[in-house]
């Protein structure tokens, strides 16, 4: 059993009152303003618990960056690949998958894990000017 410790019911507020999925340095910045003399330290080792606990989840990004969640239900995610961006995906969790994955192993799947990946709005508008001056200096270049 794990003892109550008021930094700790203060991240995992924290956590329950965002949905962007912070890592845990974004924890510490986002605590520190109710908690001055918390350290980062601090700020790891509750996370871990927290985790261990199954009070919140942990989620791997792309470039292998922790961020944390508290909603621990099973659902989505998706991940910008330009600006990292990891957000909840609002549809149905298909468990026909763990069937279907357990056909193609030896083994029992209890559930799975699943981050789409693609390109937010934002980034998507300068991607696509990214490419378009990209596109104008290959055209001026084969022009002169």
């Amino acid at each position: 059993m794990t003892r109550y410790s008021k930094q700790r019911e203060a991240i995992l507020a924290l956590l329950e009152g965002t949905k962007d999925h912070p890592t845990a340095e974004t924890v510490y910045a986002g605590i520190r303003s109710q908690m001055p003399n918390i350290s980062l330290g601090t700020v790891y080792r509750n996370l871990a618990v927290l985790a261990g606990n199954g009070r919140i989840a942990k989620i791997r990004s792309r470039d292998e960056t922790l961020r944390f969640d508290a909603n621990t239900r099973d659902h989505y995610h998706w991940q910008c690949r330009v600006c990292g961006k990891v957000q909840d995906l609002p549809m149905a969790v298909e468990t026909s998958l763990n069937a279907a994955a357990e056909r193609a192993c030896d083994a029992k799947i209890e559930r799975h894990d699943l981050c789409f990946i693609g390109v937010c709005k934002s980034c998507g508008a300068d991607e696509i000017e990214h490419e378009n001056v990209e596109r104008h200096k290959t055209q001026e270049m084969w022009e002169t």
